[in-house]
């Protein structure tokens, strides 16, 4: 998508509102997003209605022109694909309660 933010890789580790809220913008904003869900269980809102055909309208809203992967991130060959697409990614968002990433082994440098 062409946009002011199409040169830049988000990767998005959010769910349920405000995280996916946030990750559209940059999405509709020309960002290329990728969202990281659990393997099996993916994104939480998958699972909230309504639903058409099966597919949760809440989820598919939040989250359109986002590519996905599903990666346990507690899976060591999971972790080095995590780490690859990370490697090249500008932004990082997530919305896990404090402490959460550093539980999962990710020891993210923090912006100042």
């Amino acid at each position: 998508m062409d946009g002011p933010l199409k040169n830049l890789l988000v990767v998005d580790l959010t769910r349920v509102l405000v995280g996916p809220y946030c990750t559209m913008i940059l999405s509709d904003l020309g960002a290329r997003v990728i969202k990281v869900e659990a393997p099996e269980i993916g994104d939480d809102s998958r699972k909230f209605g309504p639903f058409i055909k099966d597919y949760s309208a809440y989820f598919m809203s939040l989250n359109r022109g986002k590519e996905s992967i599903a990666l346990n991130l507690k899976n060591t060959d999971d972790k080095k694909i995590f780490d690859k697409i990370l490697s090249r990614a500008d932004i990082l968002v997530e919305n896990f309660k404090p402490g959460t990433l550093e539980k999962m082994g990710l020891r993210l440098e923090r912006c100042k």
